[in-house]
């Protein structure tokens, strides 16, 4: 896999060789670490109330379960990060973990902007940018092969569709 990624890791990567791209994405992937999203857990309810305060129950089980399916996944793959394993590959920020598949922040991203749509679709144009600015950021500082960002995309559709069938 990583023959057929690492050309492209080292592609995206070298995006980051720029200061500007790279402290963009660095900002925008620790945003994605959970402040942006727990910053929205907490006005959700001020500003929408009780349909905003759905929203954040909802969002706060499928980041649980998203969580513990991310962490369970990445100690039974261990699969190195791109910038340990491919030699070219930059680490422009620090890493939380050792592994990198799957990708617990496109993971996150991608479930909290599903079930925050859902409920209330006027936020979209600014969660759907962001959540793609977030997976992309994961590849570019090297941290994340595209199949770890894919993934983690993927199992966060699914845990936010789980939950919002689950929730009516």
């Amino acid at each position: 896999m990583d023959q057929i990624e690492g050309p492209w890791c080292l592609k995206i990567n070298r995006a980051g060789r720029h200061v500007p791209v790279r402290k963009l994405f660095s900002t925008i992937s620790r945003l994605g670490n959970g402040i942006f999203w727990y910053v929205w857990m907490l006005a959700l309810p001020l500003f929408y109330g009780k349909a905003g305060g759905r929203v954040s129950l909802q969002m706060l089980a499928v980041g649980v379960v998203g969580h513990f399916f991310y962490k369970f996944v990445k100690s039974s793959t261990s699969r190195p990060r791109p910038y340990t394993a491919l030699d070219e590959v930059s680490d422009w920020t620090p890493a939380l973990d050792a592994f990198s598949f799957p990708s617990g922040h496109t993971l996150h991203a991608v479930a909290f902007t599903i079930v925050m749509v859902a409920a209330l679709p006027s936020l979209a144009w600014i969660l759907i940018p962001f959540t793609m600015l977030v997976a992309m950021s994961r590849v570019i500082l090297g941290l994340h092969y595209p199949s770890d960002v894919v993934i983690g995309a993927v199992a966060g559709t699914f845990f936010a569709g789980c939950c919002l069938a689950l929730w009516q």
